[in-house]
C-alpha cells in the first residue's frame, strides 16, 4: 500500500519539481518536506505544525484536499506522535521559548530604565547645565525712555532676577517687568538661577533718555 508521503512525493515529481523548489515555494523547509514524504512525522516540530504543512502541501501540488487530509489522519496519530516526540526536541524548544521570552523581558527592562533616566535627567537637568535665558526687551545698546520694559523666557521652574529683583515667571516661561532708570548710561542685569544653584546671566546696556528734551 502506497504511504500518504510516497504519494505526495510522487505528485512532486511528476510536476518535475524538486524538494528545493517545493520548499522555495510554500516556504516550508526542505527537512521538513522529506519528513512528510517519507512520514518521519517526529522529525517535525509538532502535531499542529504537522498539518499545517500538510495542507499548504497538498493545495501546493494539486491534490484534493479532503481526501488527502482523511488519509493523512488516519496514518497520522497525534496522540501517539506525543508520546514517541523525543524529549532532547521538546528540551530544544523549551529552551527556545525560554530565550525568547528572556530576551523580551530583557529588552523591556533596557526601555524601563532608559525611560527612568531620561526622566531622571529632565527633572534634575538645570543640576548639570545652566538654566535657559533669552531676553527679548531691551536690545543692547538701545536708547529709551526712563521707564524700561522688560522681557523675556526661560524655563517655568526657573527663578529670573532682573537687577536683584524677583520676577514673576509665567507657565510658559516667559516673564515681564518695567524699571525705572535714571538718565545717562545704565546696566541692566537679567539672572536666571535653578534650585540647584546654576545661574545664567546676561546684561543689557541701554541709555536713559528724556523724550522731553
Amino acid at each position: 500500500m502506497i504511504r500518504f508521503g510516497e504519494r505526495l512525493r510522487e505528485k512532486r515529481q511528476k510536476k518535475g519539481l524538486s524538494i528545493n523548489d517545493a520548499a522555495d515555494a510554500t516556504k516550508i523547509r526542505v527537512s521538513f518536506i522529506s519528513a512528510i514524504e517519507r512520514g518521519e512525522y517526529k522529525k517535525l516540530p509538532s502535531g499542529a505544525y504537522i498539518q499545517g504543512f500538510v495542507k499548504n502541501y497538498i493545495e501546493f501540488l494539486g491534490l484534493p484536499k479532503k481526501e488527502y487530509i482523511s488519509l493523512f489522519k488516519r496514518e497520522f496519530d497525534e496522540q501517539e506522535y506525543r508520546k514517541i516526540l523525543p524529549d532532547g526536541l521538546l528540551k530544544h524548544d523549551d529552551i527556545s521559548i525560554t530565550k525568547i521570552r528572556a530576551g523580551y523581558t530583557f529588552i523591556s527592562i533596557l526601555l524601563v530604565l532608559f525611560c527612568l533616566v531620561v526622566y531622571i535627567f529632565y527633572q534634575y537637568r538645570f543640576f548639570f547645565i545652566n538654566p535657559p535665558l533669552d531676553v527679548y526687551l531691551p536690545k543692547e545698546g538701545s536708547e529709551i525712555s526712563q521707564l524700561v520694559a522688560i522681557s523675556g523666557k526661560t524655563d517655568q521652574s526657573i527663578m529670573v532676577f532682573v537687577n536683584d529683583i524677583p520676577v514673576v515667571v509665567d507657565q510658559d516661561g516667559s516673564f515681564s517687568k518695567n524699571i525705572t532708570l535714571f538718565l545717562g548710561k545704565s546696566i541692566i542685569s537679567i539672572k536666571a538661577k535653578s534650585r540647584f544653584g546654576k545661574e545664567t546671566l546676561i546684561n543689557r546696556r541701554v541709555k536713559i533718555i528724556n523724550n522731553n528734551e
